[in-house]
């Protein structure tokens, strides 16, 4: 293991716990994270990743469609019966190298393939790093809907290699910083003052951390859907012309300003939630052209809605969920978050 990889640890409710290697280079580390027992390896990735792997031990690689769409159960059977071919037994280990995509497809895989098998995450995408590849949550979608059909299992280990970032998409790198920013609020404190490594490891600590109390989603996990309840909106409503990132970081805001209005914070807090986004030069405005009484309906379709909005707010004991029922307040927070709102 190279000098420079930071290493973090997930801890598990049940005491098990698994390492999170991060840094330039660190898929280096591949080999000496898989499980002792393992004598192949499935690397399952997509085209457009461009990263090889050497697991050390015999391996094949499977490549699914690039895209959303290889979230299918089509595809976990097409893998599954290419497992089988291959060989692959219940003491053997599955690879996922690639973004949320593969981590959720590959995870899924191996969660059901033979009952259970290991999987490591080689995650190479800000987003997956931070994110998508931490805490065990993986699955496929059906055409009613995202992740409708997945599982819980946790990985034996996951690789967050820095230098993989480099040659994202810019705005795939910036829907990232917009997970990222998140983090901010969670306890990360001036994340905007650290080198990528290090930031990379502070959200993975912070998650870890709140999995560690609610792995399987009871109550607190809630807090890492923060600013997501309008994100969810804004894809919809703008036929996801907005990345997943990208409408976290403006949901960021408009928590705070709904937060602001039900007294929980002060202006200079919803500022700072400006602040933060601005050093990652992230938008902070609702696009033009959106009908806020669309957006308004799509919150109570929110899987959280109940008698009310569920949103996840600021406030004096942190991050928390709240039932919002003031409608008024909501369609006040959409204009001061629209371009154009003075500030």
């Amino acid at each position: 293991m190279a000098s420079s990889i930071l290493v973090e640890t997930v801890p598990l409710p049940d005491g098990r716990s698994y390492p999170v290697h991060i840094g330039p280079g660190a898929v280096a580390d591949l080999a000496g994270l898989l499980p002792a027992r393992a004598r192949r390896a499935a690397v399952i990735t997509q085209a457009g990743v461009g990263v090889d792997v050497d697991p050390g031990i015999d391996h094949e690689v499977f490549v699914v469609e690039d895209g959303e769409g290889a979230k299918r159960l089509g595809v976990i059977e097409d893998l599954a019966g290419r497992l089988v071919r291959f060989g692959m037994t219940r003491n053997d280990v599955v690879i996922a190298v690639g973004g949320g995509v593969v981590t959720d497809l590959g995870g899924f895989l191996a969660a059901t393939y033979h009952r259970g098998v290991d999987v490591v995450h080689v995650s190479t995408t800000l987003l997956g790093q931070i994110d998508a590849a931490i805490g065990g949550k993986c699955g496929v979608n059906l055409p009613e809907g995202k992740n409708l059909v997945g599982a819980f299992w946790q990985p034996a280990a996951v690789i967050c290699d820095t230098d993989t970032l480099a040659t994202l998409p810019p705005r795939e790198y910036s829907s990232g910083m917009g997970e990222l920013a998140k983090y901010h609020f969670l306890g990360g404190g001036r994340l905007d003052a650290l080198a990528l490594p290090e930031r990379v490891a502070a959200c993975v600590r912070i998650k870890a951390e709140v999995v560690a109390s609610d792995e399987r989603e009871g109550g607190r996990r809630a807090v890492l859907n923060y600013g997501h309840t309008l994100a969810h909106a804004l894809e919809t409503a703008g036929q996801y012309d907005l990345r997943h990132g990208e409408a976290v970081a403006v949901g960021l805001v408009y928590a705070a300003e709904v937060a602001q209005r039900l007294g929980r914070i002060d202006e200079a807090a919803v500022a700072e939630h400006r602040r933060v986004l601005g050093s990652y030069d992230l938008r902070s405005t609702i696009p033009d052209g959106l009908d806020h009484e669309e957006i308004i309906r799509l919150f109570a379709r929110d899987k959280k809605a109940v008698d009310g909005v569920t949103f996840v707010l600021d406030g004096p004991a942190g991050i928390e969920p709240v039932l919002v029922e003031d409608t008024d307040v909501l369609r006040e927070a959409l204009v001061a978050t629209s371009s154009g709102a003075p500030r």
